[in-house]
Parts: structure tokens; C-alpha cells; sequence
């Protein structure tokens, strides 16, 4: 994946409280909060959601179910396909998901 790519996930990975990238052995950039990852870099680009939301992109095109993982809500997103205003929106919604509910309220409120 390009890096200016990587960059602007990154970007917007970083914006909420308390996230942190982590490198595993394999190359993988994941962003965390509490040790619980939202987003996956690899050779694709994955990105956790609801199991509704899940549903709804999987009947679109520009959205894979995440081998493995997919089974918890997790997608694999064609960038080029939905856009980087769509991509934000489910970075939200999966920091949303895996961060505590004090964080959680500060992103609403704030």
C-alpha cells in the first residue's frame, strides 16, 4: 500500500483519544485503543464495523469480508472504490466500537 495512503489512515486513526499504532512481525500496521485494534494495514487496507454495517457494505462493491477476522465485523475496503470521506466514517465507527465508553462520549461530545 502506498505510503501517502498509509499516511492519511494514519491521520485518521490518531484523531481519537488514546489510539496507538502497533507493527507486528509481519509488516501489519494496526491502530489500537486499550490494545483492542479498529484498524488493519496490510497488503489491504481492513477496518472493524457492526455486524449490520457489515452486512450493508458486503452488498456493495468496494467491501470484502476480511478473511478470517470477518466473521467479528471486520472488511476489507477497496479504497480507490469508496472514497476517503466514506473511509473516515468507518474509522469513526469502528474506534467507536473497541474504545471504552468514557472515550466514547468524549468523541460524541467533543
Amino acid at each position: 500500500m502506498k505510503t501517502s495512503v498509509i499516511d492519511e489512515i494514519r491521520r485518521f486513526s490518531l484523531s481519537y483519544p488514546e489510539v496507538h499504532e502497533h507493527i507486528d512481525g509481519f509488516g501489519h500496521i494496526s491502530f489500537r485503543v486499550k490494545d483492542k485494534p479498529f484498524v488493519i494495514i496490510g497488503e489491504t487496507l481492513s477496518i472493524k464495523t457492526l455486524p449490520a454495517t457489515q452486512e450493508i457494505l458486503l452488498e456493495q462493491s468496494g467491501y470484502i469480508k476480511a478473511p478470517y477476522i470477518g466473521r467479528h465485523g471486520w472488511v476489507l475496503v477497496e479504497i480507490e472504490e469508496v472514497g476517503w470521506q466514506t473511509i473516515e466514517g468507518l474509522i469513526r465507527e469502528g474506534y467507536l466500537i473497541v474504545a471504552p465508553k468514557r472515550l466514547i462520549n468524549h468523541v460524541r461530545n467533543g
